[in-house]
């Protein structure tokens, strides 16, 4: 009889390609083979006519194409370590900022925070010749990442710039933006939404990018916007504004939220209010009450008596917009005019003290979402000198984009952050609604050179604050100066609104390799080679990596998010830590005993997780936690 064993945490990222198998295996039963895989030739059959066998059809293709789906399916054996020191309230905050390569923390991210992000706000490279490009060699993301950022011996591989004279430029740009959309697609909300920042040079890549990734049903806008007010003197047309460009997860389940894409009304629209009639509900406007003919039913077609004795119906071609039995209930309210003699055609009043806001349109002018300059001098002023960070984009478009949501407890993901902006823009949003909205940066710790005169500035910077010279070291210095900047003008305050309560401070994680050194199963196959894997395999914890680097690496692995609550505890003399209150119990002991196994498993946890040393070969103790935990009602116990 064999001896119960526990599962094995799984220390890879999500599998996508076997979570998509799994998917449609689910759906189509029927196309599985005996091996467990899929039969094409039955899928057709089960899809019938919905199958495209057409050798010629519209679609996006470029080399690299199928190299992307492998970047995507490759599974990360990476982790994020916690960084304390360099945090803001690191145990009470919800907020990340995220050190490594985007495509690395987007795998790592699967798990935890599918299905939970609202919106997703990206500036990427532009790809105007001389933008920075992250690695797209999929077999080497995170060793390359490794040996950039010194973690690893490098071997003289680098990151590189993508040139025109390249003769793959577009293919590249597309290549590095298409394994990483695909990934940002899975952590959406149903009714989530994605923005883009972007100029006229990939503008069209992008639209057919995303119009493949997340569907051409799904585009809601490209917003343009004014980045600059005088134009260049030195260019015959002079491009002064760029592009944010927004899709759905799901655009049905957007428009079930009703709300999104709703803005303060402006000074103009509010100067439309009127109250000609001296109604008592105060300033109003007045809307069509006609609709769409052919979406109308028998009850939107009727005669009406104006005030003035004549008889109306709608205008050919149309009906009126509501039934009868609301427009009876309206002119009771005195919520229709008639027009100041009488003898108008009815239209609907609008109160100001019930619209909660307008519609946004396409075009944001220099007064709505700033523009680069103002960027450049707002940036200034937070960190007392100048250049230190090219090009950032304006607090006030990216807390305008913010604002769309009408969701003040979002989570908000930026995975190519720079600056920071998002951050800035996420808690200043909370500051003025007092929200509870959440920020989720993601930075590459691109190296600044000193000897390169756009460079000279920032690595200057990083120099004086005693910290690296790369640009994720000026992201969290910004953000630490923007929490300082808002604390400070609280405490100015007579009156503090729940300011306790506010989220102010992230917390840090670096991309590194598992605190857990993996089987390899590709040594040879000769005794001393294997001994050596088996004593690995033994003592397989990684030096010089802490009790909670490996505790959040489990939590991570685990599907639990980066900021879940953990409370450390004492059960029959073993420290174990309980995350999201016993919905699963971690004990990192050495020299695990049956008094501890019975007193974890007396809390009643859903899942336990252990440390394969903890048992230290005792294969008795670890069948009996097994047996303990299953009698206890512990749904998984896995070993690491």
């Amino acid at each position: 009889m064999k001896t119960p064993e526990p599962e094995k945490l799984d220390l890879q990222s999500a599998d996508i390609g076997a979570e998509k198998r799994e998917e449609l295996l689910r759906l189509f039963p029927e196309v599985r083979t005996e091996g467990g895989k899929i039969d094409f030739e039955r899928l057709k059959l089960a899809l019938g006519e919905a199958v495209d066998v057409g050798k010629e059809r519209y679609g996006m293709n470029w080399p690299g194409k199928a190299d992307c789906f492998k970047a995507i399916q490759t599974p990360s054996l990476g982790t994020l370590l916690p960084c304390r020191e360099e945090s803001v309230n690191f145990d009470s905050t919800e907020n990340l900022i995220i050190e490594g390569d985007n495509l690395e923390v987007l795998k790592l991210l699967q798990k935890s925070y599918l299905g939970k992000v609202k919106m997703i706000y990206i500036d990427p490279p532009y790809n105007t010749g001389n933008d920075f490009i992250y690695p797209d060699n999929y077999t080497e993301s995170l060793q390359t990442y490794l040996e950039y950022t010194g973690q690893v011996d490098a071997e003289g591989k680098k990151f590189s710039t993508n040139t025109e004279a390249d003769g793959r430029f577009h293919s590249k740009w597309l290549n590095m933006m298409y394994p990483r959309l695909y990934l940002a697609r899975n952590l959406l909300r149903d009714d989530g939404v994605i923005f883009v920042s972007i100029d006229d040079n990939e503008l069209t890549s992008l639209r057919r990018l995303c119009d493949e990734v997340f569907g051409e049903e799904n585009f809601v806008a490209t917003l343009v916007w004014r980045k600059k007010i005088s134009p260049d003197a030195r260019q015959d047309i002079d491009p002064t504004h760029d592009y944010v460009t927004i899709y759905a997860r799901s655009a049905a389940d957007l428009a079930r939220g009703g709300s999104f894409g709703v803005v303060p009304l402006s000074e103009d629209r509010k100067r439309a209010f009127r109250n000609p009639d001296n109604d008592p509900r105060g300033p109003w406007a007045s809307v069509d009450m006609t609709g769409m003919k052919g979406r109308a039913t028998k009850d939107q077609f009727f005669e009406i008596t104006l005030p003035s004795g004549r008889t109306v119906s709608p205008p050919p071609g149309r009906s009126w917009g509501i039934a009868y039995a609301t427009y009876e209930r309206l002119k009771a309210e005195g919520r229709l005019w008639f027009g100041q003699d009488g003898d108008g055609v009815p239209r609907i009043k609008r109160y100001l003290s019930e619209t909660t806001g307008q519609n946004t349109a396409t075009w944001w002018t220099e007064d709505q979402s700033g523009t680069t300059e103002s960027a450049r001098k707002a940036l200034l002023e937070l960190m007392g000198e100048p250049d230190v960070f090219d090009f950032p984009k304006p607090v006030e478009l990216l807390s305008r984009c913010v604002g769309l949501l009408n969701d003040s407890t979002a989570i908000v993901l930026d995975f190519f952050a720079g600056s920071g902006t998002t951050a800035q823009a996420v808690l200043q949003s909370n500051a003025q609604d007092h929200g509870r909205r959440k920020f989720i940066l993601v930075q590459l710790p691109e190296s600044l050179d000193a000897t390169q005169k756009e460079q000279k500035a920032a690595a200057g910077f990083c120099d004086r604050l005693g910290r690296p010279r790369n640009i994720a070291e000026i992201t969290k210095e910004r953000v630490r100066r923007v929490i300082k900047k808002l604390n400070d003008e609280d405490s100015a305050k007579l009156a503090l609104t729940d300011a306790a309560k506010r989220d102010r401070g992230f917390r840090v994680y670096k991309l590194a390799e598992s605190c857990f050194k993996p089987w390899n199963a590709e040594v040879p196959h000769e005794g001393a080679a294997l001994e050596k894997q088996l004593e690995l395999h033994v003592h397989h914890i990684r030096e010089g990596r802490t009790t909670e680097d490996i505790l959040y690496e489990i939590l991570l692995k685990s599907g639990f998010p980066l900021t879940a609550s953990i409370k450390k505890t004492q059960l029959a003399g073993k420290t174990v830590y309980s995350v999201a209150d016993n919905a699963l119990l971690i004990c990192l002991d050495r020299e695990l005993t049956m008094e501890a196994i019975r007193a974890i498993a007396e809390e009643k946890p859903e899942r336990v997780v252990c440390l394969d040393e903890g048992f230290a070969g005792n294969d008795q103790l670890k069948a009996n936690a097994v047996q303990i935990f299953k009698s206890k009602g512990v749904t998984k116990f896995q070993t690491v």
